[in-house]
């Protein structure tokens, strides 16, 4: 039963965020807000609502672990899983950005980052404000860089006549569905847990994340299959400074985050690593389907890890 509740709940918690997203890109679009602001601040980060959600519902209820290894496993997802199936299934990748220029640095400060703040054991509410800080920078650093920028508004939503009562009564659903799947998430999960005899983080890292990283799968997949490399990979570089920074921030606002970097350290120098793997691909250009394989390798490793070596 338990695991009936955690599936219903994440696909509600991921609905839901697909409504509120979609919506404010409407209410944007009816106050004429240009297509690149829709991007920066809906497109960019509306992916990364389900893993906010789910890591400030574990930080209120005192959970840090899930709350910490939700980010953690996402960031994972997103390069190995996400970006090696890009790989693998886009014909060609040939972006027109210099993604190693521009947005490398984006890929790895955050993670460095993180791992200073973690070696006293928690990330406090002064650390998650600083995180926020970094989050303001990187939406100036995208408002600064518009010109070069290329993001996807959803086409159908500029065709509609815009109705207040329907975006109203769509967005109260979205959010309560966020809100109840959120609490769903996390209290099926913490079952599963106890059930499993397994640990929160594992259970984290593996499923809360995965689950809240589907939003990140499809629209990068969509955009990959569109030739459209630039926001497949900008997707991603997106979505994981919106975790570490966003989700990582808001969630110690509401309790300061306990972590024990030597018991996760696999964890912790696997998205490290994973990372620099990112830059590296970006640096040397290669898109390609042995680089997708290469990814699912170290996404098949941590799985390995996860399930054999339980914390």
């Amino acid at each position: 039963m338990e695991y009936i509740v955690f599936i219903l709940s994440l696909a509600s918690l991921i609905y839901g965020a697909d409504f509120i997203v979609n919506e404010s890109e409407r209410i944007a679009l009816h106050f004429n807000i240009s297509s690149f602001v829709i991007g920066a601040s809906l497109v960019a980060f509306g992916t990364s609502l389900p893993e906010m959600a789910a890591s400030m519902t574990a930080s209120y209820y005192h959970k840090s672990d899930m709350a910490v290894a939700n980010v953690i496993g996402s960031v994972i997802f997103n390069i190995s899983l996400v970006l090696g199936l890009v790989f693998l299934i886009a014909k060609n990748i040939s972006p027109k950005r210099d993604l190693f220029k521009k947005d490398s640095a984006w890929a790895l400060f955050p993670v460095f980052i993180f791992i200073v703040m973690i070696f006293n054991g928690s990330i406090s509410r002064f650390d998650g404000f600083l995180f926020l800080l970094v989050m303001i920078a990187y939406i100036v650093f995208l408002v600064n860089d518009a010109k070069e920028l290329t993001k996807e508004i959803n086409q159908s939503l500029m065709k509609e006549k815009f109705n207040w009562l329907k975006t109203i009564i769509l967005l109260i659903t979205g959010f309560v569905l966020v809100i109840g799947g959120a609490n769903f998430t996390i209290e099926s999960a913490s079952n599963i847990a106890r059930n499993l005899g397994v640990s929160e983080w594992n259970i984290a890292l593996l499923l809360i994340a995965f689950g809240t990283s589907l939003p990140e799968l499809v629209v990068s997949i969509k955009a990959a299959k569109k030739g459209n490399a630039d926001m497949a990979i900008g997707n991603i570089i997106g979505s994981n400074v919106a975790n570490f920074t966003m989700v990582l921030g808001t969630s110690s606002l509401i309790n300061p985050l306990h972590i024990n970097p030597l018991k996760n350290l696999f964890d912790i120098t696997a998205v490290l690593i994973l990372s620099m793997m990112l830059v590296f691909i970006m640096a040397n250009k290669l898109y390609s389907k042995s680089a997708g394989i290469v990814l699912l390798t170290m996404m098949a490793l941590v799985i390995e890890h996860t399930i054999y070596l339980p914390h």
